[in-house]
């Protein structure tokens, strides 16, 4: 009877943590979208909010002991910082000047980007199968750019920077978390307040401070009231992440991560009537048919090696 309960506590805690997720994740991208549009409010403004917000929630999470911080040396994650200032920024300029449905498939060329890096850095190899799954998120992603009946060439740059960006960034923190033997929110705990700092000396030259469209400006509480729950949905986004990580499989994780891709497209298209034609539409199954198609063979691969490691006497 008391394993039967726990099993039950453990179910819900995790259905919990897995609504927060999808909801915190669908509406960062909704909330962002509607203040760019509807308020004008400064992009990299927001992003600095957002990062600050992140470390203060992650302070408060530390004292409640929700993980244990480890002592870094800055140095060693400057250059992570200032990647992490990078794909949030310019992924944050993709979704403010493209449709959410092009912000969206173009993130999905990542982990295309992700593997040339491995490859050509690294040293790392991949199956020829695992490779044939670029081939429908590149051709996907190419539809839709193509045939986008509201497509912004200058969102277009901002989007394929975020690609490389954030392609490095994961890459780096991988290699960073084994190197400094620390979990994600140990890293990001150090990350956010460093990151703040580089972005707040760079917002000044590009975004003013004061005056109409600055962040001291006469924004309307209504602005402000959807500026603060960005950031404490963008706060949530991370701190829902690293939680699904730690308490499911890799197979929860990526499915839900479809899940979520699927929701936010037609979200999107729903919510701020862009206009969609048949083509964009293909491309939008073809991507996702990649990426499901990538998922499966990776995950395959994975309980295969884990499998022979176990098999060994």
């Amino acid at each position: 009877m008391t394993l039967g309960l726990q099993d039950l506590s453990a179910n819900r805690r995790l259905a919990g943590g897995l609504l927060v997720n999808l909801l915190a994740s669908i509406c960062i991208v909704f909330l962002n979208k509607w203040i760019y549009v509807h308020y004008g409010f400064p992009n990299m403004t927001l992003t600095l909010l957002h990062f600050v917000a992140t470390w203060l929630g992650l302070y408060a999470c530390q004292k409640m002991d929700v993980f244990a911080p480890k002592s870094l040396q800055p140095q060693k994650i400057v250059w992570l910082s200032l990647s992490f200032c990078g794909f949030v920024v310019f992924t944050n300029l993709s979704l403010q000047n493209n449709s959410i449905g092009s912000y969206q498939l173009t993130k999905a060329m990542t982990t295309p980007v992700i593997i040339a890096l491995q490859t050509a850095c690294y040293q790392k190899s991949f199956s020829t199968r695992i490779k044939l799954t670029l081939v429908p998120i590149t051709v996907g992603v190419a539809l839709n750019s193509l045939y986008d009946l509201s497509f912004n060439a200058l969102g277009m740059i901002f989007a394929s920077l975020g690609v490389v960006v954030t392609s490095l960034y994961q890459v780096w923190v991988g290699s960073k978390q084994k190197e400094l033997q620390v979990n994600s929110m140990q890293l990001l705990y150090y990350q956010a307040p460093m990151s703040s700092v580089f972005l707040g000396a760079v917002v000044p030259w590009f975004e003013p401070l004061s005056g109409d469209g600055g962040l001291l400006g006469p924004w309307s509480p209504a602005v402000l009231v959807m500026v603060t729950l960005s950031c404490v949905v963008a706060f949530l986004v991370n701190l829902s992440i690293y939680w699904i990580i730690g308490n499911t499989s890799a197979v929860t994780y990526n499915m839900f991560g479809h899940f979520k891709f699927c929701i936010t497209l037609i979200g999107g298209y729903l919510l701020f009537q862009d206009p969609l034609s048949l083509n964009q539409v293909l491309g939008m199954l073809c991507t996702l048919a990649g990426i499901l198609s990538y998922t499966h063979f990776k995950l395959s691969e994975q309980e295969a090696g884990t499998s022979r490691l176990t098999q060994r006497p």
